[in-house]
């Protein structure tokens, strides 16, 4: 990974258009996500949040526009090395491999960077995949596929996780795990970009917020500023 300046943000998003066959749906996205901070994409659905997650990751079939990852430029990185510069992906879908083992499913991907977790340090931020290792993926509660999803990220070393809707249909004590275990993330320097509907666990994870609509960003705000944006995100979120 690159060298930057300390006050480059270590993912860098500008003018980002994206396009599914003739529909342009992303239109001139820009944010800046910076090492140890997590944002929160916030809209209704249809306003591009997921979008711009799998531009980022080059899951588009065209875009345009300046993607930097630690000053690399992303633009021109093909799809299967997108994760080799420290970025890696948590689909609403999951992707747990029924047919695998927890086990299986967490040692499934490449390490692609140092300082990645080790099994044992996994297994101890979730207790439930260490009790479910030999279960298949079609044993696991959406939660635990929930849980093991984000944790066979957290094994390969990336620097930055992308997580797409990762509270969608959950109970809420498994909610609130998945919020204690974010908020740990943050404290050992994991750099997270987040799309969640669900607006009040969103904001207890969250340092800033981009407001989304119809493919465009409408404004970023800190999250001490929510109280005062709450009519505004009533009108546009409908929160």
């Amino acid at each position: 990974m690159l060298e930057r300046a300390p006050t480059e943000p270590l993912l860098k998003v500008r003018d980002l258009n994206g396009w599914y066959g003739e529909s342009h749906v992303l239109h001139g996205v820009s944010l800046d996500l910076h090492e140890g901070e997590t944002i929160t994409l916030l809209g209704r659905n249809g306003a591009g949040k997921t979008t711009t997650l799998r531009a980022i990751m080059n899951l588009l079939p065209r875009r345009s526009g300046e993607i930097r990852i630690a000053g690399e430029d992303m633009m021109k990185v093909p799809v299967h090395k997108t994760a080799y510069s420290g970025i890696g992906y948590v689909p609403e879908e999951r992707g747990i491999f029924a047919s695998l083992s927890v086990s299986e499913n967490l040692m499934l991907p490449p390490r692609v960077g140092p300082g990645g977790m080790s099994v044992e340090e996994i297994y101890h931020l979730f207790p439930n995949l260490a009790e479910r290792r030999n279960s298949p993926g079609t044993k696991l509660s959406g939660g635990e596929q929930q849980m093991l999803a984000i944790a066979r990220i957290l094994r390969t070393g990336v620097k930055i996780i992308l997580l797409d809707e990762p509270t969608e249909g959950l109970a809420p004590v498994i909610i609130q795990r998945i919020g204690d275990v974010l908020i740990e993330l943050k404290k050992k320097g994991m750099t997270l970009l987040l799309v969640e509907q669900n607006f009040r666990f969103a904001r207890k994870v969250a340092d800033r917020f981009y407001l989304m609509e119809d493919g465009h960003i409408l404004e970023s705000f800190a999250v001490g500023e929510l109280d005062a944006r709450m009519d505004r995100l009533h009108e546009v979120v409908g929160v």
